[in-house]
């Protein structure tokens, strides 16, 4: 099913956000049930100036409960690291959680300009402001790296993020999957104050797989845009499968409001174990939230963050494929065909990039450059990011005698045209 996301726009009020979309019309939709989407800012985590992670939580959870806590250990990927915890013992509550946690969330706010049909059925552009949230996981040489939803950077123009001590500097992504709803955007190091890195550090990752049904979870993001703010609830349920992720997700009664999505889901311990993402929004429906594990998102966050950070070309030196009238496969015609999600190709621009390197008609494009492609507009994007004359790797799903789909990567040199 098309995902379908609302965006909170900065101004409204909650009945008018209700009825308000802000999202570009070539955007796809969530499960009708699904009708809320997070998102979240988030602020940064209280830290040294080197960016060392930090929050090994103290203090008493609630009831004086004793919980176990953790020594970090920091892991090597490429040039980035995660944090991630493991022993201890000590007590903690949720305003000791709160206040560790707050400097590693931070807010981002998308600046987009869409098409809209005006009233003398002539088509206007139109700049739309949505907000959601992020969770600083790390750094390199030369950036600090957030991760966040695809949903929430999806269609951007400019990215801005907000830290804790709500300085804003501008960030670019580094690389988004669509597929899982995952996004990580970089910060250049040169562009945060001395003041501010002192103020944030890099979250605790914990350990999802860890998780059981019934105990406690803490739910940070910046709901409805009024900024950072904090609610509580249980993991109500684990391995949750719903239409348009590609992934378990977990299911929690924490509040998860537009202005969430990006934010942090966190454990006892406060380490983050989830990635909040969706909500259900029944009208008979309440406290049903979902997140993406982090466990089971690592391998394709380690991906994002090491992935060359590029800056989007002049329109007029952008790369294109050379395909014509591409058609989206969505999850509901890839089960009705028993073909893969992405863009299918009915043909091809003769003397094309495509055309060159041996693409076909009825071949399905699901990846760029090891991006995952979900859908046209996904492409679309990616696309941008390069300049004609430049090379790239298309991953095209190809379409067997026997009706079967085989996969293979193909060198592109993109031309100038569309598409």
């Amino acid at each position: 099913m098309d995902h379908q996301y609302t965006y909170y726009t900065p101004g409204q009020d909650s009945n008018q956000q209700n009825n308000s979309e802000y999202r570009p019309p070539h955007k796809k939709g969530a499960p009708k049930w699904v009708k809320t989407v997070c998102f979240g800012l988030i602020f940064g985590v209280t830290a040294s100036a080197a960016f060392q992670t930090s929050n090994i939580v103290a203090g008493k959870f609630l009831n004086n409960k004793t919980v176990k806590a953790s020594s970090e250990k920091t892991e090597n990927i490429g040039n980035a690291k995660l944090t991630t915890s493991s022993g201890g013992t000590t007590k903690s509550d949720v305003a000791d959680i709160a206040e560790n946690a707050m400097p590693s969330v931070v807010s981002i706010t998308n600046m987009s300009v869409q098409q809209v049909q005006s009233f003398f059925g002539g088509i206007q552009e139109r700049q739309s402001e949505s907000a959601g949230s992020g969770i600083i996981i790390g750094q390199n040489d030369s950036e600090l790296l957030i991760v966040t939803n695809n949903h929430v950077v999806e269609g951007s123009d400019t990215l801005t993020v907000s830290f804790i001590d709500e300085e804003s500097v501008e960030a670019n992504i580094k690389g988004t999957d669509a597929s899982r709803d995952l996004a990580v955007v970089a910060v250049d190091l040169s562009n945060i104050k001395e003041s501010t890195r002192g103020k944030i550090a890099v979250a605790t990752l914990g350990d999802s797989d860890q998780i059981q049904v019934g105990e406690e979870a803490i739910a940070i993001g910046n709901a409805l845009g009024y900024g950072q703010s904090v609610t509580r609830g249980i993991i109500s349920a684990t391995e949750r499968r719903i239409e348009g992720f590609d992934s378990n997700l977990i299911q929690t009664d924490a509040a998860i409001n537009p202005g969430n999505s990006g934010g942090a889901l966190l454990n006892a311990k406060g380490e983050v174990i989830g990635i909040n993402t969706a909500k259900a929004a029944y009208e008979a429906v309440e406290g049903i939230g979902y997140a993406i594990p982090v466990s089971e998102a690592r391998e394709t966050i380690e991906g994002l963050m090491n992935r060359e950070t590029r800056t989007k070309v002049a329109e007029e030196e952008r790369g294109y494929l050379g395909i014509a009238e591409p058609v989206d496969v969505t999850q509901e015609t890839s089960q009705m065909y028993n073909m893969p999600t992405g863009v299918y190709i009915t043909d091809v621009i003769r003397g094309g990039g495509a055309e060159r390197a041996g693409i076909t008609k009825g071949s399905v494009v699901t990846a760029l450059n090891g991006i995952t492609i979900n859908n046209t507009t996904t492409l679309q994007e990616q696309l941008q990011y390069y300049k004609a004359g430049e090379t790239v790797t298309v991953t095209i799903a190809v379409p067997e005698s026997n009706g079967e789909y085989q996969s293979r990567d193909v060198e592109v040199t993109l031309g100038r045209g569309s598409n």
